[in-house]
């Protein structure tokens, strides 16, 4: 990704600050993320464009760097000690001035300090491989997020499968621990048609006709496990009361066997297409009534 200004791959100013150019990172990763473009090489490329460009803005002491020195950032030590001469000549984008010049050894030595030489004599010294952290945007369901669930990812190339623990919410991060650097899984979880997550908690909506409301009744409630529970309406139960239900809500995140509760609440179902000897019931009822 060399020549590439960092600031226009992530569509950021230079005065940006690190939410921004967080912000800006979270919003590219996630469209241009192989999972959502499987098979287009072109993504794949921005996508890892994107990751370079977030690991050294993401870093002040790399960003202050890379501000000054730009595409040779990482040899900003060796400009510094030499004076501030750069063997590549030219500008760099803090408008400092880079030039050849003598330095003792000549040309060779200078790229000899930068690059560890080139054979011969010399030799080619390894340079040590650095570390890299990325953040890979995940999407899961409510209940794979209740039970726990696996994902094939593709990092630099490679395709990873990674577990994803039962109790993520929005915004949980699943830390991958590689020997090129940490993988941090930023997880969001979809909406669910019937369920509403609130921390540890489910809630529902049950529909419970009128009659059963006034008499009281039973109903079954559903659960994210797939099993329903039966729960006993009291007579005289209110339109919008909340029944508990005990630890059948999510699971807790890194406590094994520990869930929330689950929350089920009456929705009042008024009967329609009423006979004419049902309205004339209720309007017994509301002469009893008055």
């Amino acid at each position: 990704m060399a020549k590439k200004d960092y600031y226009q791959v992530l569509g950021v100013n230079r005065g940006a600050s690190e939410k921004e150019i967080k912000q800006a990172y979270r919003k590219l990763a996630r469209k241009y993320h192989p999972d959502v473009n499987p098979g287009d090489a072109s993504t794949e490329t921005k996508f890892k464009e994107v990751n370079e460009a977030y690991e050294v803005l993401s870093e002040p002491d790399k960003r202050k760097k890379y501000d000054r020195f730009g595409d040779q950032w990482q040899h900003a030590d060796q400009f510094t000690g030499a004076g501030g001469r750069n063997p590549f000549g030219g500008r760099g984008p803090g408008n400092v001035h880079f030039e050849f010049g003598d330095s003792g050894g000549g040309f060779e030595s200078i790229f000899g300090d930068l690059f560890g030489g080139f054979g011969g004599a010399t030799g080619a010294r390894a340079r040590p491989q650095r570390r890299r952290s990325v953040e890979h945007p995940v999407e899961i369901t409510l209940e794979e997020a209740f039970s726990g669930t696996t994902r094939m990812i593709n990092v630099g190339g490679r395709r990873l499968e990674v577990k994803i623990p039962a109790g993520v919410d929005n915004g949980s991060k699943v830390r991958i621990n590689q020997t090129t650097g940490d993988i941090h899984l930023v997880i969001s979880v979809r909406s669910h048609k019937r369920f509403e997550r609130k921390g540890d908690n489910l809630h529902v909506e049950m529909p419970v006709s009128l009659a059963s409301a006034i008499l009281g009744g039973e109903i079954e409630v559903p659960t994210l496990s797939g099993k329903k529970l039966a729960l006993k309406i009291p007579p005289e139960t209110q339109n919008g009361k909340s029944f508990r239900l005990g630890k059948q809500g999510m699971s807790k995140l890194n406590k094994k066997g520990e869930r929330g509760d689950l929350f089920a609440k009456v929705q009042v179902v008024l009967p329609t297409e009423l006979t004419e000897s049902e309205k004339k019931l209720f309007e017994e009822l509301r002469e009893l009534r008055q």
